[in-house]
C-alpha cells in the first residue's frame, strides 16, 4: 500500500521533472531559432534594396546633362539671333524709304550732297494744265512762223497784197471758204472720182475756215492735194469735216490741234499737188462720208 501511495507521487514528480526539462529545452531552443539570421543575408538584402535606388541616378545624369546643354543653347541663341538680325549685308542697297521706315525721325544725307537751285527749264511739264499751256505756246509760235512765211510769199509775187487778218463775210455758223470764185469741176465728176468741188480763184486769194472746229491736218505735202488743211467740226450735233487743197506753199496759218473760228483765214489759194491751175479743192464729210460741198454750203452758209 505504501508503494501504491508513493508511486503516484513519484510519477507526478517524474512528470514534473520532465515538463521542466522540456520547458528549459524549449526556452533554450528559442534563441537558437532566431540566431540563424546571419549578417551576410542582411547585407545581401540591403544591397538588393539599395540596387533599385541606383537605377534612377543613372537615368538622371544624362537627363541633367541634356537640360544643361539645352539651357546653354538657349542662351547662345538669345544672344546671337538679335545680333544677326540687326546686321545687314554690306552689299545690300538701302533706299531712303527703307531708312525712313526704320527711323521716321531721322534723315541721312550724303556728305557730298550740295544744294541746287532748280528752274522751270530744268524739267518738263507733267500736269494737264502745263501741257495745254505748252501746246498753246507752240501753236502760237507756229502760227507766227507761218504768217511770216505767208507774208514773205505774198511779197515775192508782184500785184498780190493780202490782209491776213481778214475774215469771211457773214454771221452764220457756216461760211463760204472763198468770197469770189468761179465754179470748176463739181462733185462726182471724172466718173465719180472727184469727191469735192473746184473753186477757181487767183493765186494768193485768202481761204477761210468754213466753220469753227479743230485743225486735224496741216501739211505742205498731203498726197495729191499738195499744201492742204483739214478741220473737224461739230455742227447741229453732227460730225462734219472739211478739206482745203492745193494752197500756196508756206501760206498755211494753222497747225494740227489748233482751234479755229468760222471765217478765220487758214491759207492762200495756190496750185500745188496734182493741179494745173490756181484753185481751191474743197471737200466736206458728214459723219465720215463724202457729201456734195456746194449743196451743203448753199443750204448752211450765211
Amino acid at each position: 500500500m505504501a508503494e501504491e501511495i508513493e508511486s503516484p507521487a513519484n510519477e507526478q514528480d517524474v512528470t514534473r521533472l520532465s515538463r521542466r526539462t522540456r520547458h528549459r529545452e524549449t526556452a533554450a531552443r528559442r534563441p537558437r531559432a532566431a540566431a540563424p539570421a546571419k549578417t551576410a543575408p542582411a547585407t545581401t538584402t540591403a544591397r538588393s534594396a539599395s540596387s533599385p535606388v541606383k537605377a534612377p541616378n543613372r537615368a538622371i545624369k544624362p537627363l541633367r546633362s541634356l537640360v544643361i546643354l539645352s539651357m546653354v543653347g538657349g542662351l547662345v541663341a538669345t544672344v546671337a539671333i538679335p545680333a544677326f538680325a540687326a546686321a545687314r549685308p554690306t552689299d545690300e542697297a538701302v533706299t531712303i524709304q527703307q531708312m525712313a521706315a526704320d527711323d521716321a525721325q531721322s534723315f541721312v544725307a550724303a556728305s557730298d550732297a550740295n544744294a541746287t537751285q532748280l528752274s522751270r527749264e530744268s524739267y518738263s511739264a507733267t500736269t494737264a494744265e502745263e501741257i495745254e499751256k505748252k501746246k498753246a505756246a507752240e501753236a502760237a509760235a507756229e502760227r507766227a512762223r507761218l504768217a511770216a512765211q505767208a507774208a514773205a510769199a505774198s511779197a515775192s509775187r508782184p500785184g498780190i497784197k493780202v490782209d491776213l487778218s481778214m475774215v469771211a463775210p457773214g454771221t452764220g455758223a457756216v461760211r463760204w471758204p472763198l468770197t469770189n470764185f468761179t465754179m470748176g469741176e463739181g462733185f462726182g465728176t471724172r466718173g465719180g472720182a472727184h469727191m469735192g468741188i473746184d473753186m477757181l480763184a487767183s493765186g494768193g486769194t485768202p481761204i477761210y475756215a468754213a466753220a469753227a472746229g479743230v485743225v486735224k491736218v496741216s501739211q505742205e505735202s498731203y498726197g495729191g492735194y499738195g499744201v492742204a488743211v483739214t478741220i473737224d467740226h461739230v455742227i447741229n450735233g453732227q460730225r462734219v469735216g472739211t478739206l482745203y487743197g492745193h494752197m500756196t506753199y508756206g501760206s498755211r496759218q494753222v497747225v494740227p490741234g489748233q482751234t479755229v473760228e468760222a471765217g478765220q483765214i487758214i491759207g492762200l489759194v495756190g496750185s500745188t499737188g496734182r493741179s494745173t491751175a490756181n484753185h481751191l479743192h474743197f471737200e466736206t464729210y458728214l459723219n465720215g462720208s463724202n457729201i456734195d460741198p456746194l449743196a451743203w454750203l448753199q443750204q448752211n452758209a450765211g
